[in-house]
């Protein structure tokens, strides 16, 4: 099993950023990849970005160019580093792991609020 705990979010004004943060636990040597999720009041849940194992990475577009998404490995721990924030980008972020034990599972953490102001 695998363990998520998101933070770092909050309320920022336009423009501004945020680093949120995601560290895992548990059998964290069977993780695949790590990505970050976002959904807004009343929408479904959208793709943000993810990272393999390998370090490859990839951004949904509406946030390519603004966001980054990186990892520490030694301390199990994803990075969402989001810059330029825009009122769209108001959502609860949820981190995701893939990870496989003979099948491929996933699992979620419970969100953190990011607020953009205008």
């Amino acid at each position: 099993q695998v363990q998520l705990e998101e933070s770092g979010g909050g309320l920022v004004q336009a423009g501004g950023s945020l680093r949120l943060s995601c560290a895992a636990s548990g059998s964290t040597f069977r993780i695949n990849s790590m990505g970050w999720y976002r959904q807004a009041p009343g929408k479904q849940r959208d793709y943000v970005a993810v990272i393999t194992s390998g370090g490859t990475t990839n951004y949904a577009d509406s946030v390519k160019g603004r966001f980054t998404i990186s990892r520490d490995n030694a301390k199990n721990t994803v990075y969402l580093e989001m810059n330029s924030l825009k009122p769209e980008d108001t959502a609860v972020y949820y981190c995701k792991a893939e990870w496989r034990r003979g099948n491929y599972y996933d699992s979620w953490g419970r969100g953190t609020q990011v607020t953009v102001s205008s």
